[in-house]
């Protein structure tokens, strides 16, 4: 484990079999070379997140990038997401440049410019792929978040993740040449796993984002925004309700009665605080303001 700037850096299980691998394959050297990459990516990301004030307390590293733990990730705007999921990938273009002028220079050997440059743009590219964890899975998390309700995001993102991961399971096995490219078979199942993962636990992942979800929406008060509306009948319930949230607008609940009549308006805060201080999820609507 390294700790730098408060932040703590773990290697990922999958990091440690690359590493015995390299050891077996004789491209340690390669290695060593492959760690300062991610760790120059990783810190790239978290530059960018204590630039905005975001709490980054742990970095798990993997062969091609790393998961950050974030005391609030649900509550950052959708701007800053993008911007910190884009700068892991930024270092690896500008590390590929550099590569590529030591090369000129007449630093650094072409063949080992050659491999330099091609470990940054293929980390860098892998990463852009949309796929969560990856820096590509991120900003397609984020940018859904404006067309789709936020639980609906955490459902598509996880879906799509799944099925590119296998995709990318499947290729590895020969899908390249008609040989078993093991390490992205590796990179594979570790994407289909995490997801399975991430989509059991999609509604744990959903109550975090409403605990912080009254802070945001007060914000968005605070400078002015204009409301979003929800309709739902007075039978549906609170977890129904909160499930129709968009994470960049903020919501008036119209609640209908049973002639269609419009019964009662509620601002968002009071389902919020009904779902998580209240835990009362399965809770009717009516009983808000009953």
């Amino acid at each position: 484990m390294i700790n730098l700037f408060g932040i703590r850096y773990k290697f990922h299980p999958l990091f440690v079999v690359m590493m015995l691998l390299s050891l077996v394959t004789g491209l340690f050297l390669e290695l060593l070379t492959l760690f300062a990459i991610v760790f120059i990516h990783e810190l790239g990301h978290a530059a960018a997140a204590r630039a905005y004030g975001w709490n980054v307390t742990e970095i798990m590293l993997l062969p091609f990038g790393g998961v950050a733990a974030v005391d609030d990730p649900a509550g950052a705007p959708a701007g800053q997401d993008v911007v910190v999921a884009l700068a892991g990938p930024l270092q690896n273009l500008l590390m590929a440049g550099f590569g590529l002028w030591f090369g000129q220079m007449g630093w650094w050997s072409e063949s080992w410019t050659d491999y330099f440059v091609t470990a940054n743009v293929m980390i860098g590219a892998f990463n852009l792929l949309p796929v969560l964890p990856l820096d590509g899975g991120r900003i397609l998390h984020t940018l859904l978040g404006f067309i789709f309700p936020y639980h609906r995001t955490l459902l598509i993102c996880a879906w799509v993740s799944l099925a590119l991961g296998a995709g990318l399971t499947l290729l590895s096995l020969g899908g390249y040449g008609g040989k078993v490219q093991l390490n992205f078979f590796i990179l594979g199942l570790f994407l289909v796993y995490s997801n399975w993962y991430g989509y059991l636990h999609a509604p744990y992942h959903f109550l975090r984002y409403m605990m912080y979800r009254e802070r945001r929406s007060s914000r968005m008060v605070q400078r002015g925004t204009s409301a979003n509306p929800i309709v739902v009948r007075t039978t549906n319930t609170v977890s129904q309700t909160a499930k129709l949230f968009m994470r960049e607008k903020y919501h008036l609940i119209y609640v209908l009665g049973e002639q269609d009549q419009i019964v009662r308006v509620l601002p968002e805060h009071v389902v919020t605080r009904f779902y998580y201080l209240e835990n009362k999820p399965g809770s009717a609507v009516s009983e808000l303001f009953m």
